[in-house]
């Protein structure tokens, strides 16, 4: 791949990974949460899986192998695509690309308890401080009824929903580096945490009547909107995005690569307002750039960003 092809390659993934959320919020109009998590990660695992296996690599059959995936699966994508999916049916899928945003802020508060070599300086205490102010100021549009879809407490809520997903990417990325790392390439990671999370939010989709939840929605009653929303969202956002990424690391590094997130919540703003005419008010575009500016404070080094990095495991990356 040369660089031209990988930039462009940039773009295309800064722009997939930043419809996700305009894709999520179509697909709740029909679907329960875990059916559109369901449908979306088993769609994506049967995918990567048989591209692992095409590149003779297979998932563990050793416990400790087992429980990485299975942790990185319950902590890195079922939690977070959940509460993700979950907080659109209250939000604006620009308000979520925003705030997913945070998860980079997450990521730096607990790496400074686990790595002795990620300590909170000043400058990335405040590129803390400036993001958590970022949340409040769009935490504050749920009081206006001119800025929300809904009621206030349910706006306010989907949030805090997208908050707690932006934590648990933290949480899952974090102990890829510190127990994953070494064991398991990018690739299996990914294969076996989606098919983990297929295989638990089907069952899920399916007990959540029996446990006074929705019933799955019909799939042959699906709307051609919401039909192609989680067809695109299964398998260009979810599956080609991975193998997108993986392309990219090698051709631009590891530092470049990761400046896609920077991108992601521009698209998904621009995208909520065209194409779901979303309210894009003056605190949303106030916070949207605290929180992608301290994310920038906080992580990029501008002086090593044309220099040569080193492969990074694509579970510390919050996909969408």
């Amino acid at each position: 791949m040369t660089k031209k092809q990988a930039w462009i390659g940039f773009w295309i993934l800064a722009l997939i990974w930043g419809s996700s959320f305009l894709f999520i919020r179509i697909s709740v109009e029909q679907l329960t949460t875990f059916q559109v998590v369901f449908l979306r990660t088993g769609m994506a695992a049967i995918g990567l899986n048989i591209v692992a296996y095409l590149r003779g690599k297979r998932l563990p059959t050793d416990w400790k192998g087992i429980r990485d995936l299975l942790i990185l699966g319950v902590v890195n994508t079922v939690f977070p695509f959940v509460l993700i999916t979950w907080g659109e049916q209250s939000i604006e899928s620009s308000l979520a690309a925003i705030l997913q945003g945070t998860a980079a802020l997450f990521t730096m508060v607990i790496a400074h308890f686990v790595f002795v070599d990620e300590r909170i300086t000043p400058r990335k205490l405040v590129g803390l401080v400036i993001g958590f102010l970022g949340v409040v100021i769009l935490a504050s549009r749920s009081t206006t009824s001119e800025a929300v879809p809904v009621d206030a407490t349910l706006h306010l809520l989907g949030q805090l929903a997208i908050v707690a997903a932006s934590f648990c990417y933290a949480v899952g990325g974090t102990y890829s580096r510190k127990a994953i790392q070494n064991r398991l390439e990018p690739i299996v990671a990914a294969a076996g945490a989606m098919t983990v999370t297929a295989i638990i939010s089907g069952i899920l989709t399916y007990a959540a009547p029996y446990l006074g939840g929705p019933a799955p929605f019909p799939l042959d009653q699906l709307t051609t909107r919401v039909l192609g929303a989680t067809l695109a969202l299964g398998i260009i956002n979810t599956f080609f995005a991975y193998i997108i990424f993986y392309a990219l690391i090698p051709a631009l590094g590891a530092a470049r690569t990761s400046m896609v997130t920077y991108v992601i919540p521009a698209v998904g703003l621009v995208l909520g307002a065209i194409f779901l005419n979303e309210t894009v008010d003056i605190r949303l575009l106030i916070g949207a750039v605290m929180i992608v500016g301290s994310v920038a404070i906080v992580n990029l080094k501008f002086g090593s960003i044309f220099k040569k990095s080193v492969p990074v495991q694509v579970a510390k990356d919050a996909t969408p």
